[in-house]
């Protein structure tokens, strides 16, 4: 158990990674260049203290941020009240905080918060976001949408995500990124502010620092090139350049003098090389002469320890409430995902209802109805993919940005996105389906029309959870959209049945068949259309009948002169004959396993729970770092 008043301490950290980019190739196969990005590194910090981690590009502040969250191996000591911090401990006890950090958008800046508190309920919850804002200064936004914040308010509220959790360390990747002087002054301040009342130690990186912000950091760690020149309290900072023989000249910014000094002048081979040896000497000097000045602190007041990590169902529950949150209020994201959910897909029935709904009982119904079909199935994919790629990004942000943290796993994350969306689908699945089937059926028939819609929502949530797929690898919409459309065509040219006969395929082509959810799809459709009787002895048009004297209908194995050039198909299950059976086959399709209505229905459903689990899985693999981090930026 660790006590209000601990110590946070690193000693000898050397740290190993990549220093170059790389190719893709390079980082598939791990032969990117790697060298040593932290050098002996070593400083202490105590609760309520503010230490920052200053220097240039490339200096191994992130790198120094890994090591201490244990993200990253490392050779050395990070002790935790003297004791070994372990990856565990940090996760449930302490927070890193990105500067690309994401949040949820459609949730004002209350329910942002109160949704990330999952330990506690009641009046404590609200006491305490209550308490978290106004240390943040965001009472005044408390119900402002996120994406209508400022920079500055939209960066207090990343970190009060984090510091409302009450961790013992909170560390800040850069959180005056990109901030104009008075906002870097004003998060700066609250910080320093919220880390003496809270006890929590809060360790940022700066590029830049002003001036003004000298006051409210305790202690100051400069790197260059991974090695330490300065760590310790910035009350000492100037005594201890001073006395080896660099003073601050007067009206200087200290800390920028001095990182100035840390830093190696590249803009001539000559500066570079003078640089270089005075950086390396003031890095000896400092492991012989800094070390008495690494413990200086402060007295610090911790009022309140970290929650803790809550359950998996706890956690489940919060995200499904804070996707709630976000999709059901009426503001303009929460309008736009409720119109996408609900809408989208109605409308398009509604569009295909208006080309097909004059469609009359002829011969060529089995070609329209067909068609009606065919575009009913194929929508349904399209729509959904359009709709997935579209809601599911800013989410899938999100969750990156919390996995870092060990706030929960990918299948938590898609669990709750499920519980969202299943319902959602079936509702517009259910609406667009009652828009077409009056076409095609007799919608008063419930168990049928029920079947039908059923189909179109196996359609849905297939292409949905394809698309969540491909989108833990792919990060632009656009390019997750065309592998997407390309893989549905494929399929949907292969197994529709109505694009190409079964009978043409050559036997490969049609055992892949069975490989696609299309195909089970598509089959129950049809069947379910064409097993009617409205579909026996169709006439050509009112002028001309279709007798069912057999050689007046003309198919595939009578085309002789006495038949009927305008009547192809003598009923619905000619028609199905014709377009899914084997090219051998010679019996009755209606006693035929493969167009078993349970069957079909059944198989459909398996291929979206399959691919539902599936999904569950791919989401606990860990991925390579180089493509997280680009879901976080």
């Amino acid at each position: 158990m660790i006590g209000s008043d601990y110590t946070l301490e690193l000693c000898n950290v050397f740290h190993s990674g990549q220093v170059e980019p790389g190719s893709f190739f390079q980082r598939l196969t791990g032969s990117v260049k790697t060298g040593v990005i932290l050098k002996d590194v070593s400083f202490i910090t105590h609760s309520g203290e503010v230490t920052a981690i200053l220097g240039s590009k490339g200096s191994g502040k992130r790198a120094l941020l890994d090591v201490i969250s244990r993200r990253v191996p490392s050779k050395g000591h990070v002790l935790l009240e003297g004791l070994p911090l372990e990856k565990e401990q940090f996760m449930n006890t302490c927070a890193l905080v990105r500067h690309s950090t994401k949040l949820m958008p459609g949730l004002t800046v209350q329910q942002t918060l109160s949704l990330s508190l999952t330990k506690i309920s009641g009046y404590l919850k609200a006491s305490k976001v209550k308490q978290v804002m106004a240390d943040l200064a965001l009472s005044q936004v408390a119900n402002k949408c996120v994406t209508s914040l400022t920079k500055s308010e939209y960066r207090r509220l990343v970190i009060g995500v984090q510091l409302i959790r009450d961790p013992i360390i909170l560390l800040l990747d850069e959180p005056t990124w990109d901030l104009d002087p008075l906002n870097t002054y004003l998060v700066i301040s609250i910080l320093s502010n919220a880390a003496k009342k809270y006890g929590t130690t809060i360790i940022l990186t700066m590029e830049k620092p002003r001036s003004d912000v000298f006051p409210f950091l305790d202690r100051v760690v400069y790197l260059c090139l991974g090695d330490a020149v300065y760590a310790g309290p910035t009350r000492a900072l100037l005594d201890y350049f001073t006395g080896i023989g660099f003073p601050c000249p007067q009206l200087e910014n200290p800390l920028m003098y001095y990182l100035c000094l840390s830093t190696v002048d590249r803009r001539s081979r000559e500066r570079f090389i003078e640089s270089n040896h005075q950086i390396a000497a003031l890095v000896e000097k400092f492991k012989t002469e800094g070390v008495p000045h690494e413990h200086g602190r402060s007295n610090p007041n911790k009022i309140q320890m970290s929650y803790g990590k809550p359950s998996g169902v706890r956690v489940i529950w919060m995200l499904y409430l804070r996707t709630l949150a976000s999709i059901f209020n009426l503001r303009k994201h929460g309008i736009k995902q409720m119109s996408m959910r609900l809408l989208t897909l109605p409308i398009y029935f509604f569009i295909l209802w208006i080309f097909y709904n004059d469609a009359k009982d002829y011969q060529r119904a089995f070609i329209t109805k067909s068609g009606l079909i065919f575009n009913a199935m194929t929508g349904t994919y399209f729509i959904s993919i359009l709709n997935t790629i579209c809601l599911f990004g800013p989410y899938r942000s999100r969750y990156y940005c919390e996995s870092e943290a060990g706030v929960y796993s990918g299948a938590s994350a898609l669990l709750a996105w499920s519980l969202v969306s299943l319902p959602a689908s079936l509702l517009t699945s259910l609406a667009a389906a009652a828009i077409i089937y009056p076409i095609l059926g007799d919608i008063s028939e419930g168990v049928a029309f029920l079947q039908f819609a059923l189909i179109l929502w196996s359609c849905y949530i297939y292409a949905e959870q394809q698309t969540i797929a491909i989108m833990m690898f792919v990060k632009n919409g656009l390019v997750t959209a065309l592998i997407n459309i390309y893989i549905t065509c494929v399929y949907v040219m292969l197994a529709s049945g109505v694009l190409r006969s079964y009978k043409g395929y050559e036997d490969w082509m049609f055992y892949l068949t069975y490989l696609t959810h299309t195909r089970y799809a598509s089959i129950f459709l049809h069947r379910s259309v064409f097993k009617q009787p409205t579909f026996n002895i169709l006439p050509y048009s009112e002028n001309e009948n279709c007798t069912s004297i057999t050689n007046l209908i003309q198919t595939s194995s009578n085309m002789n002169a006495n038949s009927n050039a305008n009547c192809r198909y003598p009923s619905g299950k000619a028609f199905l004959t014709e377009r899914f059976t084997y090219k051998n086959f010679a019996g009755d399709i209606y006693q035929s396993g493969d167009f078993n209505m349970e069957f079909n229905l059944g198989i459909s459903f398996a291929f979206s729970l399959g691919i539902i689990i599936l999904n569950k899985f791919l989401y606990l693999i860990p991925l390579p770092g180089y493509i997280v981090d680009k879901f976080r930026e």
